[in-house]
């Protein structure tokens, strides 16, 4: 007696399977209806005969698919059973067979099915990120100008009438300084290109080839499914900037979120005392009877109070991001390399291996390459002042600092 083998499954491959079972019995009972009409269009006797074998043809072809169908049973003795089951099997495989040359490979799995079911979804995403980043330009530099009106007619003024001289002077000065900074890497993280590998050369050093482009792709490089092109040194796409952050511009966009920080929080620190005053005056608003003030005063009273929120809600929003970038500038890694490293991490660390990422020079350095410092001079001329010095490398030919006995991923 023949052993029968065992059919192992995957569920996508039921599913498809499935799928074309019903698309097969629904053309034919589109089949079956399309012919009876045209038969009962015909009339007379000839035409029940031929309307009543067609019903026959049919009615046997779906007999013997459910005969095909049936669950197996021995047959007379015990000696058909492992002939129906041998043919069903290679019935089967005929069938899977056919369906793989339609639409399977091995790379297939799970994850590219959700793929596919979610590519509207990206796509959609991708274009409305696109669209809105002008959206998100204009919203911060609205915000922006508005702190910086509300200081200069209310908090301002009241620093100019009741502080000493020297924290005037220190207003004026780190005020001034803060807002100049802002302005400067903004300006410079929004206009300024990230970085894209060259076109036009061909011998460019790379380590894989882009999906997207067809372009080799040197390290550390990433396609950007927003921009549609590949970026050097890609760290993410920023919509608040409506651009990526790369190789060119990491340097602008870390800046403007320490500047920005440190400016919310000199606003917030600034203007509390005015916060608390105009507090306990919304609060009289509701009093019965309502003070008499004056419009301007209300007027004062709300600003300040939105300039309070808005620039202590940006101040512990945008100084976590800050930290988190400070955290990965000195791990010598980007926002897309440490999702790549945490997995090269647990994979090395099921076969007993220690992962090392070659492009951690130490925290020092880390952050010299990425400011540009090269001497002692450049930490105020390039950090604490604007500079538009270009980064050290070029974004394509990197320096590993690892040893060929250590495992890693390049």
């Amino acid at each position: 007696m023949e052993t029968s083998e065992v059919i192992r499954l995957r569920y996508e491959e039921l599913l498809f399977f499935a799928a074309c079972v019903c698309n097969c019995w629904g053309v034919c009972l589109c089949v079956c209806v399309c012919l009876e009409g045209r038969v009962c269009r015909r009339g007379g006797r000839a035409g029940m005969r031929l309307g009543s074998s067609l019903r026959w043809q049919l009615s046997r072809a779906m007999r013997l698919a459910l005969r095909w169908c049936r669950p197996l049973r021995g047959g007379r003795g015990g000696e058909s059973k492992p002939w129906i089951r041998g043919r069903c099997l290679d019935l089967w495989k005929y069938s899977r067979l056919l369906l793989k040359s339609l639409y399977f490979n091995t790379l297939n799995n799970s994850d590219t099915l959700l793929d596919c079911a979610f590519e509207p979804v990206y796509w959609i995403v991708d274009n409305v990120t696109r669209w809105f980043g002008v959206v998100f330009v204009t919203l911060v530099i609205l915000l922006t100008t508005s702190v910086v009106v509300i200081v200069y007619l209310f908090v301002l003024p009241v620093i100019l009438s009741t502080y000493p001289v020297y924290w005037i002077v220190w207003h004026l000065c780190c005020g001034h300084w803060l807002l100049i900074m802002v302005v400067f890497h903004y300006y410079k993280a929004t206009t300024t290109s990230p970085g894209h590998p060259p076109k036009d050369k061909l011998n460019i050093p790379s380590v894989s080839i882009c999906k997207k482009c067809i372009a080799p792709k040197p390290a550390r490089t990433h396609h950007c499914s927003i921009c549609n092109t590949c970026v050097l040194k890609m760290d993410h796409h920023c919509p608040w900037l409506n651009n990526c952050v790369g190789h060119f511009n990491h340097r602008y966009f870390f800046s403007f979120c320490l500047y920005m920080t440190l400016g919310c929080i000199y606003c917030s620190v600034s203007s509390k005392d005015l916060f608390l005053e105009a507090y306990s005056a919304i609060e009289r608003y509701y009093q019965t009877p309502p003070p008499t003030e004056a419009y301007t005063e209300t007027t004062a009273h709300k600003s300040v109070i939105f300039l309070w929120v808005l620039t202590s809600s940006v101040a512990v929003a945008l100084g976590g991001l800050t930290l988190w970038h400070m955290i990965l500038i000195s791990r010598g890694e980007t926002s897309v390399e440490r999702h790549i490293n945490n997995k090269e991490i647990r994979r090395l660390r099921e076969q007993g291996k220690v992962f090392r990422n070659p492009y951690h020079h130490g925290n020092v350095n880390n952050w010299k390459i990425l400011l540009g410092v090269e001497k002692g001079s450049h930490w105020f001329t390039r950090v604490l002042l604007p500079s538009s010095h270009l980064p050290t490398v070029d974004g394509i030919m990197w320096d590993y600092i690892f040893n060929r006995r250590d495992p890693m991923a390049i």
